[in-house]
């Protein structure tokens, strides 16, 4: 073990230290461009309607003693839906646990609109994120409040389409690192492996009209074995008619970056299928479709096949699309439990990502910078992202989906303060111990609070609901690095409860409890090796973390990693040291995944393959891995 990095390493707070601003070539574009035409795309593109209006762009903001509303004279224009922490947002101000973020905005409605509730269609106003607390109010009366700073919630506002303007206020709360609540790596005390917290509307905003009983959410299933798929949609009622159409390879799945793509050569172009859609009398919303042999095309990162559909359910349609795909765990000829996609064991090459963006912090400037990221992964090598404790936007899964990426999903960690020499320093210098460790005791976990643990548990049900559908997502991952864990074995047979397809890392790191489908370990400061497990495949969910710190694409000049290199050159020939002489001769032997730390820098953490402004490429190609292995 390498004591002196391990060391140098303890994580330290740099709350004053104040950061540089920092652009990626995205971020310069929205500064410098039209603001008005701010993230445009539908958010949901498995449940996307043509009735719809982002009302993303220029808002108003003030802040406020949680006792005051604040005078109109303090309001500032803010670019939703960046967080006023972020430079993007125009406001670059930190929202203090005892203090309110109100927003405001004037929706004027069109003809278009009227027409709709004319006829009796509802207007559903929906907010992808607000982080943290957000009550909404419409022409000052409360319309809907939601807690919880990752995951969507919506209104009804049909009464407020008048012919005079909607007054739109939403009023935040965000108490960041100082309570229970999931808060990811966010922290009011930044430095080291945490990051600059943020606050308020941090995804989209939109409203759409829909019929009094329409598609409320889709369940979509696919089964490899029998070429077929089941949608079940959700509803107040159940539909009297539903109607499908599958077509293959649409358009929308391909932009001119990847138009080479195997889902746009030879004879697999858009065209219409015909499939057998069976409806039962029992479960008269659940649609079964199957596929003519000739038009099942297995979902892989080298062929990521997409099938795109349409179902109207009485007055109401929506577009959506599906992949034919399986993971799961099975044995290889050596009896060694081994990852598998559509029954065939393949390597999980990996990369930690953290999804952070120095000018918008959270959200990602545009489309464009997201799929870069996931571009830039499959250049270096990689077929998996590992999404670290954070729920990115619907846009990035669809990327993924789209791009032939497998995603490990990490939930969002919470917990009040961690008690750091427990939960992680002494891990580092003695595994054995922290695996004998149960997570019952809820004091040392940081878990005490009753109400922050059932919180914590109906988030991690929801998430599994909210991204069920991505096709990419390969892997749950409840709890890392003890970071508030608590029964982690009990949690981890609820979620494979709530979603029997996926395979669940119940621990990512260190104290294991004997659960979930993989023996997961991080290791960042000693020779990788091998650990087998009879019934669970085994993962190195943490290594590398190599630092190479890049003079004027940082934003803070303190610099965070596990070995530190002076040049692109060093970090280069030692990254392939790594994996040539370490990592590539464990696959053999029975290892099923590993992730390197990591995709980007953020802040101090300068351990990416890419500066945290993505302007610069540390490593520009990874050492090639065969990740296809024999067959079970």
């Amino acid at each position: 073990m390498r004591i002196k990095d391990a060391v140098s390493n303890i994580n330290k707070k740099h709350p004053d230290t104040p950061l540089l601003p920092l652009y990626t070539p995205w971020g310069e574009a929205v500064r410098d461009g039209d603001t008005d035409k701010l993230l445009q795309e539908y958010p949901r593109p498995q449940l996307e309607r043509d009735h719809y209006r982002i009302l993303n762009g220029r808002w108003s903001c003030w802040f406020t003693p949680m006792s005051e509303r604040g005078a109109a004279s303090e309001k500032q224009e803010i670019l939703v839906p960046f967080s006023p922490e972020a430079l993007l947002s125009g406001v670059c101000r930190q929202l203090q646990p005892d203090e309110y973020l109100w927003y405001e905005k004037q929706i004027a409605f069109s003809e278009e609109d009227h027409a709709f509730k004319a006829k009796g269609w509802r207007c559903k106003l929906h907010f992808q994120a607000v982080d943290q607390q957000a009550v909404v109010y419409c022409n000052g009366k409360e319309t809907v409040s939601h807690t919880g700073g990752y995951l969507p919630f919506h209104a009804d506002i049909t009464d407020y389409v008048t012919d005079a303007p909607l007054l739109l206020q939403v009023r935040v709360r965000d108490v960041s690192d100082t309570s229970w609540h999931s808060r990811g790596k966010q922290t009011l005390q930044r430095g080291g492996m945490f990051y600059t917290a943020q606050s308020g509307i941090w995804q989209s905003v939109w409203y759409e009209w829909v019929p009094a009983n329409h598609i409320e959410r889709l369940e979509i299933t696919p089964d490899i074995d029998q070429g077929a798929v089941s949608i079940k949609l959700f509803s107040q009622k159940d539909f009297s008619s539903i109607t499908c159409t599958v077509y293959q390879a649409a358009s929308r799945f391909v932009s001119s970056h990847d138009a080479a793509s195997p889902a746009c050569s030879g004879k697999r172009t858009p065209a219409l299928i015909g499939v057998s859609v069976q409806r039962e009398s029992s479960a008269p919303n659940v649609l079964r479709l199957i596929l003519p042999k000739e038009d099942v095309f297995l979902w892989t990162p080298d062929e990521p096949w997409l099938y795109g559909f349409t179902v109207t359910a009485d007055q109401d349609t929506i577009q959506g699309y599906f992949a034919l795909r399986s993971f799961s765990i099975e044995p290889d000829e050596k009896q060694i439990p081994r990852f598998c996609l559509n029954h065939r064991p393949l390597f999980l090459h990996g990369l930690l990502d953290q999804g952070y963006w120095p000018d918008g912090l959270m959200t990602a400037p545009c489309d464009e910078a997201l799929i870069y990221d996931i571009e830039l992964a499959k250049k270096t090598g990689f077929n998996m992202l590992r999404k670290h404790i954070k729920i990115e936007a619907q846009r990035w899964y669809y990327h993924c989906d789209r791009l032939g990426m497998i995603v490990w999903q990490d939930m969002v960690c919470g917990g009040t303060s961690y008690k750091m020499p427990f939960v992680c320093y002494m891990p580092t210098v003695f595994p054995n111990m922290s695996r004998h460790t149960k997570d019952s005791h809820y004091k040392l976990f940081s878990r005490k609070d009753k109400e922050g643990r059932r919180a914590w548990e109906q988030e991690c049900m929801d998430t599994v609901e909210y991204l069920y559908n991505a096709p990419s997502i390969s892997i749950w991952v409840p709890f890392n690095e003890g970071w508030g864990q608590f029964d982690a074995a009990r949690i981890a047979e609820l979620v494979k409860k709530k979603d029997p397809s996926r395979p669940v890392d119940h621990a990512s790191g260190w104290f294991d409890q004997k659960g979930g489908d993989f023996k997961s370990i991080h290791n960042y400061f000693r020779k990788l090796k091998i650990k087998h497990d009879r019934k669970r495949a085994f993962v190195i969910s943490e290594y590398g973390g190599y630092a190479c710190h890049i003079e004027g694409h940082s934003s803070v000049e303190q610099v965070f990693g596990y070995k530190r290199y002076e040049t692109k050159e060093e970090l280069a020939a030692a990254y392939d040291r790594l994996i040539s002489g370490q990592l590539a001769p464990l696959i053999e032997r029975g290892l099923s995944g590993a992730v390197y730390t990591q995709l980007s820098d953020v802040e101090e953490e300068v351990n990416g393959l890419v500066t945290y402004d993505r302007k610069v490429v540390k490593i520009e190609s990874g050492r090639t891995i065969s990740c296809c292995l024999a067959e079970p």
